[in-house]
């Protein structure tokens, strides 16, 4: 029998030692201060955890937790985002609430969040009753500007209107991670604003560096490396383009992979370090990056393999985004392309076609589920079920070697959930979810060894991979990622509908 079991590919033990122990480096190196941009996600690193098998998605979080009394959080919010209530898609709600989010998870590890940053800030009434909001719950709040033709315009950035219009951000620790709540939030241009009134008053005394810390791209991999395709195809609907850096390779006579962005700001980035510093401290963009991930992979064909799984799902992800107008169409073409790079197909997913064959014979929608051990389990839309519920209890019967024939949730228990929501919830759909069938299994699981036998494999899905018909309701999608299942889904809605998170 086929199988999907995962080895691990990636030492978190190495990783955090050593990543740690560069980052101090680092700190040493500029003489005790070092802002520190951190990309990407600082916890539920999901992606990174994926394509690099025994990769934790809070590793990152451990890494600081190693530095934590040395370390301060800062954080930096594009203000625009908070005065149009942009709403992340990922999760749903606002940047406001995301902001709120980050810092209560940052305080409940142990981390010190020091204050708050709004960039390109603008008067008005949102931002202030926000600002009040955090001021009263003892975060710190500054104001950074707009500055014309940033980064480009070096007039104007050591300017009267520049980074001494900024407000200078007090901090007493000698590692401040500079983060945001999503892209495009400003943190490069916190970490110069705070690096120019650093250097330019003698006062302070304070001598202090900048460094950037992404998981991605692996610069100590190939260009096309499975891994670093992977994070591209990620990443397709932000149009960036991974090259050899052309600094590192002149100045070290060693390939290293960038991102056109990094390495198309460098000659300015460069510039503005001179004007500081008066030299720059970096001969290169990669040179800026304290990012050791590339170290503590132990098993490469374990991670290509992960990668190009990966790849395929992003691919569906998109197909999905561009149905739901979210990407632009020909997002889907760089996708194809990344997987013909990789000699990748959906053929390379067995789930996929389980799914289909038993959609087109049934007539019905279907989910189907890749069980760790290789065994492909269906399940399709009843009058009481959503496909994704009905998967999952065939899944938990195969798991715990459950009779099919037997029922995990007495009819009487089901039922009468149904007629609830039609009936007084005033629902359209009768059916019950994933996550209300996981909740009856529990109710009963006190009476019923079955129910408690089923309950007791939930943490052997972690891992399985799985497929829908069609796009599943929102609440169906989040249960199963919340067991670990990766999913994937055909787009397709519902005939005639636009609304339809939660009809299916």
């Amino acid at each position: 029998m086929a199988t999907n079991k995962i080895k691990n590919a990636f030492n978190s033990k190495k990783y955090l030692k050593i990543q740690s122990s560069e980052i101090l480096k680092r700190i040493n190196f500029f003489g005790g201060k070092l802002y520190l941009e951190f990309g990407g996600k600082l916890f539920d690193d999901f992606h990174a955890a994926r394509v690099l098998p025994g990769f934790q998605p809070d590793s990152k979080l451990h890494m600081l937790l190693t530095l934590k009394d040395d370390a301060e959080i800062v954080m930096a919010v594009n203000a625009d985002d908070i005065k149009t209530n942009k709403v992340r898609n990922d999760l749903g709600i606002t940047y406001e609430s995301e902001v709120e989010r980050l810092i209560d998870a940052y305080q409940a590890a142990g981390l010190y969040v020091s204050s708050v940053v709004f960039c390109f800030y603008e008067d008005g009434p949102v931002l202030r009753t926000f600002s009040t909001k955090l001021r009263k719950n003892g975060i710190k709040v500054y104001k950074h500007y707009r500055i014309a033709g940033y980064p480009h315009n070096l007039v104007s950035i050591f300017g009267s209107d520049g980074f001494i219009k900024n407000d200078y951000v007090e901090t007493t620790r000698s590692l401040v991670v500079v983060t945001a709540p999503g892209p495009g939030s400003g943190k490069m241009a916190v970490c110069l604003s705070q690096l120019y009134h650093e250097y330019h008053n003698i006062n302070n005394g304070i001598k202090s560096g900048y460094a950037k810390y992404e998981t991605f791209t692996v610069w100590n991999l190939p260009l096309n490396h499975p891994i670093n395709l992977a994070y591209e195809a990620a990443t397709v609907d932000l149009a960036d383009v991974k090259m050899i850096d052309p600094y590192h390779l002149e100045a070290y006579g060693l390939s290293a992979t960038n991102y056109n962005r990094d390495i198309e700001t460098f000659p300015l980035l460069r510039t503005i370090f001179e004007k500081i510093y008066g030299t720059s401290p970096y001969k290169s963009p990669t040179d800026m990056g304290v990012n050791m991930v590339g170290f503590a992979i132990t098993n490469d064909a374990v991670a290509c393999k992960a990668s190009k799984d990966e790849v395929i799902r992003r691919y569906y992800q998109a197909k999905k985004n561009v149905y739901l107008g979210k990407f632009a169409d020909d997002t889907i073409v760089k996708e194809e392309a990344i997987m013909t790079a990789l000699g990748v197909t959906i053929e390379d997913r067995p789930v996929i076609k389980a799914c289909l064959d038993k959609a087109k014979k049934s007539k019905e929608r279907v989910v189907a589920i890749q069980l760790p051990n290789g065994k492909i389990i269906t399940g399709k839309r009843s009058i009481l079920l959503s496909a994704s519920a009905a998967a999952l209890l065939n899944a938990l019967k195969t798991l715990g070697k459950i009779d099919d024939s037997l029922y995990l949730i007495s009819p009487q228990v089901v039922v009468p959930i149904s007629d609830l929501k039609t009936g007084p919830l005033q629902k359209e759909n009768p059916r019950i979810r994933a996550e209300e069938i996981l909740l009856a299994l529990a109710i009963q699981a006190n009476n019923n060894s079955l129910s408690e036998l089923a309950l007791k494999q939930l943490p052997k899905l972690k891992g399985a991979e799985a497929h829908g018909s069609c796009l599943l309701p929102e609440a169906d999608l989040r249960t199963l990622t919340a067991l670990g299942v990766n999913v994937t889904e055909e787009p397709v809605g519902h005939a005639h509908r636009l609304y339809f998170k939660n009809i299916n």
